[in-house]
């Protein structure tokens, strides 16, 4: 009998020893709970200040399983000593229970580990330059899947399943769930196709002129790609239909054309060359427009109201709003060039010839 227990029983007199027992393993427990979370608030304020991201996710990944796991042991202590006293079978199930409990918890660590580094990657606060959200994402859950799937395997055989006949059986079966499946599957595969070929990725705006789809991506799943439209109406489509459509990723162009016709009067014909010539000018020296792309201002055809030329030109930008702001500027200027040179900006005219008086009773003589 060692000391503490020579002191507990001076103390109880030898009765209900181990209730004594129980009670200091739960304020061992608590207070071991308490010190361990007060000792990783320190340690996550000195990660803080490191410019790595892996340091602050694996305490935060560990905090919660390295508490409960210090409750675990301390309840299952208590229960072993608790079973032993009153001569219970209760007490073979202690480490049984223990070894599931680190099991089922280091799957926890590890999955929780694996989420809070695909959070800091994609966080321009740890990231001076944030990684790819599409490939991060995928492979985040590439990983939790395997976690998963091997702690759930590790359970079964510690439980006294047989993985080997398991394993067989889902050889045998694959086939008819293949089948039975083949939807979800080519989703599956649809979905890992994006992430390799990679055609768009979250954040994109996307659009087919195979189908009515157009909108910003806002998360690519293993089945479904979600994507929101302009009037903000969520719209989920299979990963397996973008194997068949094509897809425009307007967000991945390098200018914004403009390209616009725009006409004259007939009277004004002596002015066009003076307005083609100066509308050329003002966009090789406008600001937002890309001068290292193709620049066309010409003559392009009679209309029948309107002697017309076009303006061909791109910008600089690829924002939609900013690309409609530079364009109204550039329309705004060619008119105020036409105007300079006394000419008018012509619209759809009828003229209506007047035959002299007596011409038309000439002709009938």
């Amino acid at each position: 009998m060692n000391a503490i227990e020579t002191w507990l029983v001076n103390l109880t007199g030898g009765t209900y020893l181990w209730i004594t027992e129980l009670f200091l393993i739960v304020v061992v427990v608590l207070f071991a709970g308490f010190l361990l979370n007060q000792i990783f608030n320190r340690l996550q304020v000195r990660a803080a200040k490191s410019p790595t991201v892996w340091d602050d996710a694996f305490l935060e990944a560990c905090r919660s399983p390295a508490i409960w796991l210090i409750w675990i042991l301390g309840i299952n202590f208590a229960l072993s000593i608790t079973a032993q006293r009153i001569d219970s079978p209760l007490q073979d199930l202690v480490q049984p229970l223990n070894r599931l409990a680190f099991i089922v918890l280091g799957a926890l660590f590890i999955n929780g580990f694996i989420r809070r580094v695909e959070r800091n990657l994609l966080d321009p606060q740890y990231m001076s330059k944030p990684m790819d959200a599409t490939t991060v994402k995928a492979v985040s859950k590439l990983f939790r899947a395997a976690v998963v799937i091997t702690a759930i395997l590790v359970i079964m055989q510690f439980l006294g399943y047989s993985i080997s006949g398991l394993l067989a059986f889902g050889g045998i079966g694959g086939i008819a769930v293949g089948f039975a499946a083949k939807d979800l599957l080519a989703n599956f595969f649809g979905g890992l196709m994006i992430y390799l070929d990679r055609p768009f990725s979250v954040g994109d705006w996307v659009r087919s002129p195979d189908k009515e789809i157009e909108g910003t991506v806002e998360d690519i799943g293993w089945r479904l790609t979600r994507i929101r439209t302009f009037d903000k109406r969520p719209l989920y489509i299979p990963n397996s239909v973008f194997a068949s459509i094509s897809v425009e990723n307007p967000s991945r162009m390098t200018n914004r054309r403009i390209y616009e016709s725009l006409g004259i009067r007939y009277d004004d014909i002596a002015c066009m060359t003076p307005i083609v010539d100066q509308v050329t000018a003002m966009l090789n020296t406008h600001p937002e427009i890309d001068t290292k792309e193709v620049i066309i201002v010409n003559f392009d055809k009679f209309a029948p109201s309107s002697l017309d030329f076009f303006v061909y030109a791109y910008t600089k930008t690829t924002a939609w709003v900013k690309y409609h702001e530079v364009k109204q500027d550039v329309l705004l200027k060619v008119a105020e060039i036409i105007q300079a040179n006394k000419a008018e900006i012509a619209f759809p005219t009828s003229t209506l010839h007047i035959a002299p008086p007596g011409l038309e009773n000439s002709d009938k003589a």
